[in-house]
C-alpha cells in the first residue's frame, strides 16, 4: 500500500476510524473531516481496492483519504470503504504514516457490542499508556479489561498498543450514527475542540446515509468478484 502525501504536518494527533460494527469510526471520521473543514492532503492507495471511484461534487473521493486540520494540528484518515483483507496491510501504512509525520499521538475509533438495551451508549478505551489511561479515565471512560477487538483496530493494537484506542457501544444493524455522536463527544472532550454538539445527531445521521450509500456500491462491486457480503 502506497503512502501519497501533498503536506507533511509534524508532530499531529493521527485519528483513524474505519468502518467496522455500526460504521461508527467511519461516521465520527467523516463528521470532524467536515467540521474541522480539513483539507485533504493525500491518501492510502492499493490496487487491491475494489475497482469503483466515487465522485463527490465534481470531485474523485480516495478510498482511504488523508485529511489535516492546520488550526488543531490533527490529521484524520477518512475511509470510504470496507477493509476486509487488508487489515494488516492498513495498520502497516497507518504506522509508517505515524513515522513519516513524527505523529504526537495515534487514536483508533471502533465500535463495540454493547450486549444489552441502550439508552445512551457508554464509552470505553485501551491504551498501554498510563498517563493517556489515567486522562482517559478522568474524562469518564471505562478501561477496557478484558474482550475482543478485530479489523483494522486489532492489527493496530497488536503492532501498537500504546496508542489511544477508543469504543463506543453499538446494538443497532448498520450504521449507529448516535454511537458515532457519542464518540465525537469524547474526542472533543479529550482533545479541546470545541464542537457545537446541538447540529451533531442530525448530522451524522446525514453522514451515515452518505457513507453507507458509497460503501454499499463498493461492496457490490467487491461481491461480483468474491461472493461474499458486508451490509445489508
Amino acid at each position: 500500500m502506497e503512502i501519497k502525501l501533498k503536506k507533511k504536518p509534524q508532530k499531529p494527533v493521527i485519528i483513524e476510524g474505519f468502518p467496522s460494527l455500526g460504521l461508527v469510526g467511519g461516521i465520527a471520521a467523516e463528521f470532524l473531516v467536515d467540521y474541522l473543514n480539513a483539507e485533504q492532503i493525500g491518501c492510502l492507495y492499493s490496487e487491491k481496492l475494489p475497482p469503483v471511484a466515487s465522485i463527490h461534487n465534481g470531485q474523485v473521493l480516495d478510498a482511504f483519504g488523508i485529511f489535516y486540520n492546520e488550526k488543531s494540528n490533527i490529521v484524520i484518515i477518512r475511509p470510504l470503504t470496507l477493509a476486509a483483507g487488508m487489515e494488516w496491510e492498513l495498520s502497516n501504512s497507518i504506522v509508517n504514516l505515524a513515522d513519516i509525520l513524527k505523529a504526537k499521538e495515534l487514536i483508533s475509533l471502533e465500535g463495540i457490542n454493547a450486549g444489552r438495551g441502550l439508552a445512551e451508549p457508554q464509552a470505553f478505551f485501551f491504551t498501554a499508556d498510563k498517563a493517556k489511561s489515567k486522562k482517559l479515565q478522568s474524562l469518564g471512560l471505562t478501561e477496557i479489561k478484558e474482550g475482543l477487538v478485530f479489523g483494522v483496530s486489532a492489527s493496530l493494537l497488536s503492532k501498537q498498543p500504546e496508542s489511544t484506542f477508543i469504543f463506543t457501544e453499538t446494538h443497532s444493524e448498520l450504521p449507529d450514527s448516535r454511537s458515532a455522536a457519542k464518540m465525537v463527544e469524547v474526542l472533543d472532550k479529550y482533545l479541546g475542540l470545541k464542537i457545537d454538539y446541538k447540529p451533531l445527531i442530525e448530522k451524522a445521521e446525514m453522514f451515515e446515509k452518505k457513507l453507507k450509500g458509497i460503501m454499499q456500491a463498493a461492496q457490490k462491486s467487491a461481491d461480483k468478484t468474491q461472493g461474499t457480503s458486508y451490509l445489508g
